[in-house]
C-alpha cells in the first residue's frame, strides 16, 4: 500500500513511522516555513493535570504505548528522546493542600501522587511555596529532536516533499492519504465538517545565572530544565483568540514576570517561541476515515498532551488502516458526523 502523509509534526511522524515499519511505501508532503506545535512543546508526560489534580484519561494505556514507541524510535534514529524526570508542583494554600491529600486517597490516584516529594534543589533556587506535591511516572520527550531527526531520515531517502499541498489535485500515485496538519486542518476542504479549533501557546527559553533545577516544577509557570542546553523551557501561555501564530512581546513580558516570582537567580531570555495547538472542544483526538472517501484519513486534535496521546492515537489509526479495526468512540471522527 502506498501512503501520502500530509504534515510531519508529531502526529504525522508517528503514524508514518508505524506504516513504514509494517512494510508500506510512505511519503510525506509538508509546507516549509510553518511552525508545528510539536517543535515548540516541552513534550511533558504528566499523569495528573489541572487545578483539580485530575488523572489523565486512559493514562495507563498511554504511558505503556508511549514508552514502547518512543523507545523504538530512539533505537532506529539513534537519538535520546525519553527522559524520566520528576515533577513537583506547588500548592498555594491550605485548601489546595487538602484537595491534593484527598485525591491521593481516591482509587487509582495513589500510584501517581506523592504527598512528601523529594524537592532536590528547588528550595535553594526558587522562592518558597506554601506546600509541595509530587507527581510520579512523569517524563519529558524531546519532540523537536524527534521530528527533526525523522525529517532528516526522510530527506536522505527522498521521502519528503517540502511544499504546500494542492487539495484540488491530490498526487494520484497514492492509495491512501493521511492528513496530520494540526491546526491548519482549518484549510482542508475534505474535513470541513470537523472542529477547527486551536489554542495559541507561547514559551520562553531562558538561561539562568547559575545551576538548573534537577526536576520539573509547576509554580505559576512550568519550568522544564533542558540540561543539554543549560536552559529552561518556560511556559506556556494559552489563548483561544488570536489572529496569527507569531510571538507577542506582551506575552513574553508576562512569562518573564511570572518566572521572576519563582526563580531566585537572574536569567537571560534566549528565545521566545509561539505555535498553535490543534484543540477540540471535548479535549479528545480526532482519528478516522472520511465518511464518503475511504482513501482519506485524519489524525488531529492532540492539544496540550500530544506527547502522551500521540503514540496510542497513532496505534489506533494504524490498526484501523491495517485491519479496519474500529477507532474508540471517544476519539473517532465519526462523533462529529452530525456536522455533515
Amino acid at each position: 500500500m502506498k501512503y501520502l502523509i500530509i504534515g510531519q509534526g508529531l502526529a504525522g511522524t508517528l503514524i508514518g513511522y508505524r506504516l513504514h515499519r509494517a512494510g508500506h511505501d510512505v511519503d510525506y508532503v509538508d509546507a516549509p516555513g510553518q511552525t508545528a506545535a510539536s517543535t515548540v512543546a516541552a513534550g511533558i508526560i504528566n499523569p495528573i493535570t489541572g487545578r483539580r489534580f485530575v488523572r489523565s484519561w486512559r493514562i495507563g494505556e498511554l504511558m505503556q504505548e508511549a514508552r514502547l514507541l518512543y523507545g523504538q524510535l530512539e533505537r532506529d534514529l539513534g537519538l535520546r528522546l525519553w527522559c524520566d524526570t520528576p515533577l513537583v508542583r506547588t500548592l498555594f494554600n491550605r485548601g489546595e493542600q487538602n484537595d491534593w491529600l484527598a485525591r491521593g486517597g481516591e482509587e487509582g490516584y495513589g500510584e501517581y501522587l506523592d504527598d512528601t516529594p523529594a524537592l532536590g534543589n528547588i528550595p535553594e533556587l526558587t522562592h518558597p511555596a506554601f506546600a509541595y506535591g509530587g507527581v510520579r511516572q512523569t517524563a519529558r520527550v524531546d519532540l523537536a529532536a524527534l521530528t527533526a531527526g525523522y525529517r532528516d531520515w526522510l530527506r536522505t531517502r527522498a521521502r519528503l516533499r517540502e511544499q504546500p499541498l494542492d487539495y484540488a489535485h491530490l498526487p494520484p500515485s497514492y492509495d491512501r492519504y493521511v492528513f496530520c496538519e494540526g491546526w491548519r486542518v482549518r484549510d482542508n476542504p475534505y474535513f470541513s465538517h470537523l472542529p477547527r479549533g486551536g489554542t495559541k501557546g507561547e514559551v520562553l527559553l531562558v538561561r539562568p545565572e547559575g545551576p538548573l533545577l534537577d526536576r520539573m516544577l509547576k509554580h505559576r509557570v512550568f519550568l522544564v530544565p533542558l540540561a543539554d542546553r543549560g536552559s529552561y523551557w518556560v511556559g506556556a501561555s494559552s489563548a483561544n483568540q488570536f489572529t496569527d501564530d507569531t510571538a507577542s512581546p506582551a506575552t513574553a513580558k508576562y512569562l518573564a514576570d511570572r518566572l521572576r516570582e519563582v526563580l531566585r537567580l537572574p536569567f537571560t531570555v534566549e528565545a521566545h517561541l509561539a505555535a498553535v495547538r490543534p484543540t477540540v472542544r471535548d479535549r479528545r483526538m480526532i482519528i478516522g476515515t472520511h465518511p464518503t472517501d475511504s482513501r482519506l484519513s485524519i489524525f488531529n486534535g492532540l492539544g496540550t498532551k500530544g506527547a502522551s496521546l500521540a503514540p496510542l492515537g497513532s496505534r489506533w489509526l494504524f490498526d484501523h488502516l491495517q485491519t479496519g479495526a474500529s477507532v474508540p468512540v471517544e476519539v473517532s471522527s465519526q462523533r462529529f458526523a452530525s456536522g455533515l
